[in-house]
């Protein structure tokens, strides 16, 4: 398996496995192919996200998307994990896992001062890779 920089190429599979992922929401494939994917696409390239994917045999089987928030709080820049999905047939065989890492990594690399992950379904997870509860997430919608 390969953790990489998620590219153009990479619509079709990302697109698949953000339909299986949202539980919130119901992707548009137009909004997707026109503006959030090209413009994630453009942010990450310019510094201020990180979109990764885990591919194997040639094949996305995950991707992290996380974005990089300038603060006054934390005196710095910290790395807001917003997604991470990994296909049904290969979890718990270290994917999400190789993705955090990397996102860490990368994390380390920028001198964000902290990586944050909101979620209610994988604390657990998070935790055995060395993430602290540290507050609890609200949200107000738009719509």
């Amino acid at each position: 398996m390969t953790v990489r920089d998620a590219t153009p190429a990479d619509a079709d599979d990302i697109y698949r496995l953000l339909s299986g992922f949202v539980t919130s929401y119901r992707p548009d494939r137009a909004v997707f192919d026109a503006v959030t994917f090209p413009g994630i696409v453009e942010t990450a390239a310019a510094g201020r996200a990180e979109f990764l994917v885990a591919e194997q045999d040639a094949r996305v089987v995950g991707y992290l998307l996380a974005l990089r928030l300038p603060t006054l709080f934390a005196g710095g820049t910290v790395l807001e994990l917003l997604e991470l999905t990994v296909d049904a047939h290969v979890r718990g065989r270290g994917t999400g896992s190789a993705l955090i890492r990397a996102a860490q990594t990368r994390a380390r690399e920028a001198k964000d001062v902290e990586v944050t992950v909101p979620t209610r379904r994988a604390a657990a997870f998070y935790r055995g890779l060395g993430f602290h509860e540290t507050a609890v997430h609200l949200k107000w919608s738009t719509t």
